[in-house]
């Protein structure tokens, strides 16, 4: 394989991670942890490429803010996001129930997919997302003088809930317009190039960020209280948020002129009439309930069981995307020779297990986590590749965004249901417990629970129906599938082979 297909091989996975919706435990130090990064432009989109000078010189103008507002943007998430939520509900006395159901927030948000589509729609995508963004970046100040403002705990830890709600809604409407803006601005023949080298470096800076944020939070932030060094973070990121909006003011619109769509709700019922779309759906609906059980509470039993710093969260959350990064083009390649279904079977199946690794972790004994950095990088880095391509793949050209509103509002809204009931039935546990002569906590009964429940939603995969693939109906064909391609990849290649691959791959749709 030449260096120049093997670049856009890597190139190609890079994109289409950083297209991913993320469904991992909320604090993940990754691009795209925070709107409006969530998306790259769907397949489908055609961008509206002027020709002339002028017009190259603003698209190239417009694609350096690009990544440079990417790079701020982490920033932001690494002082607002759910990692430093975590630790202002541990400041402000928060209960596990309202710390599930404060970090599934952003997934109850994805309700409102529907009318973010219609105002993006009816206001335009530029106008939309710079709004829309802006104000979600911002809606942090009232924390920056929360410890000096005369409100009683009740009232600080009402506050705290409000800001993580409005920032929740008006991410899910930025992101919803940014995506479509992105899909105008970046020519289809270098989106993978640009958002490849866009989600690396975005990486880069997340990675960064962290570090940083943790450092600060363990020095300036007390055993007991707010102290200094959270409304500081809080500070640091409606800065980030402020420079992200200029940086988005030069990007331009390439389509200024374009006369808005109208939107048919009507439409939004489609998915439920498309039986392959409905099989897509109750995976999503049981997968990521399964995944909700537990998912807000590993930084929550990190820094509360656990006793870990916030720097040594940071080092793990950066080897995880690290991780990540360095499967996502081996994911890359498999997901082009077995399909989108096979990967997100064997992926489910591994995530299955992840939970049971954190049972045997405890203050004095982390290195249990090592085994969970790189299951869960590697596995998470292909689900995401999965669960991203195949919505796309089920979903027909007609109609197109109402299917993926409805696959992330039926994925959304049972992640954000899960997250409160784990949080009620956490709060309803005794925080410790002895079982087998072991001490237990709450919090491993919900990450038991999710242990089975993702292993029992993995098998829902084996329904889905992917278009111009042949799906894995059992463990056992994916197996046998994974392995034949594996020896046929083995084998010697013909000479007339790397003529028929160039043929196949110039024919092949990006």
């Amino acid at each position: 394989m030449s260096l120049a297909v093997l670049r856009r091989n890597v190139l190609r996975s890079f994109a289409a991670l950083a297209s991913a919706v993320p469904l991992f435990r909320p604090g993940n130090s990754l691009p795209g942890a925070a709107a409006p990064l969530m998306g790259a432009p769907p397949a489908s989109t055609t961008p509206t490429a002027a020709p002339g000078t002028a017009a190259r010189r603003a698209l190239r103008l417009s694609l350096k803010a690009s990544v440079s507002e990417g790079i701020v943007a982490e920033v932001f998430t690494a002082c607002a996001g759910a990692t430093v939520l975590t630790a202002w509900a541990l400041a402000l006395k928060l209960g596990p129930f309202l710390v599930g159901v404060m970090t599934a927030l952003p997934f109850f948000a994805q309700f409102i997919q529907f009318p973010a589509a219609w105002l993006t729609s009816t206001f335009g995508y530029r106008r939309v997302a710079l709004v829309a963004v802006f104000l979600s970046r911002q809606v942090m100040l009232p924390l920056c003088v929360l410890p000096w403002l005369p409100l009683t705990l009740a009232g600080q830890q009402r506050l705290l809930v409000a800001v993580a709600a409005v920032s929740a809604v008006l991410g899910v409407i930025g992101n919803n317009a940014w995506v479509a803006w992105m899909g105008e601005l970046v020519p289809e023949s270098i989106r993978g190039r640009f958002f490849g080298r866009r989600t690396a470096l975005c990486t880069l800076g997340s990675t960064l960020a962290s570090l940083v944020a943790g450092v600060l939070m363990d020095k300036l932030r007390p055993p007991e209280g707010v102290g200094l060094g959270l409304p500081l973070l809080a500070g640091l990121a409606c800065v980030a948020g402020g420079v992200t909006t200029v940086l988005m003011m030069r990007q331009h619109d390439p389509a200024p002129q374009k006369e808005k769509a109208k939107l048919d709700f009507r439409a939004a019922l489609l998915p439920l009439r498309d039986e392959r779309a409905r099989r897509v759906l109750v995976y999503q609906v049981a997968w990521n309930a399964a995944v909700g059980v537990s998912a807000p509470f590993y930084s929550f039993h990190m820094l509360k069981n656990l006793k870990m710093s916030f720097l040594t969260m940071a080092l793990y959350l950066a080897a995880v995307a690290g991780m990540r990064m360095l499967a996502a083009p081996l994911w890359g390649k498999i997901l082009d020779r077995v399909g989108a279904q096979p990967v997100l079977l064997a992926c489910s199946l591994g995530i299955g297990v992840i939970p049971t690794i954190w049972l045997f972790p405890t203050a004095t004994f982390l290195w249990p986590l090592l085994l969970d950095v790189v299951m869960a990088g590697v596995l998470w880095g292909g689900h995401g590749l999965a669960i991203f391509a195949l919505p796309l793949s089920v979903a027909p050209r007609k109609g197109r965004p109402f299917y993926l509103a409805a696959f992330s509002t039926a994925g959304g809204l049972a992640y954000a249901a899960a997250s409160a009931l784990g949080g009620g039935l956490a709060s309803l546990l005794p925080t410790e417990f002895t079982l087998g002569g072991h001490l237990w906590v709450n919090l491993h009964v919900l990450f038991l629970l999710s242990a089975v429940t993702r292993v029992s939603a993995a098998f829902l995969a084996t329904r889905i129906i992917e278009p111009d693939a042949k799906p894995v109906c059992s463990l056992g064909a994916l197996v046998s599938m994974m392995s034949s391609r594996l020896r046929a990849r083995s084998m010697p290649v013909p000479a007339t082979a790397p003529v028929l691959a160039e043929t196949r791959s110039a024919n092949a749709e990006p």
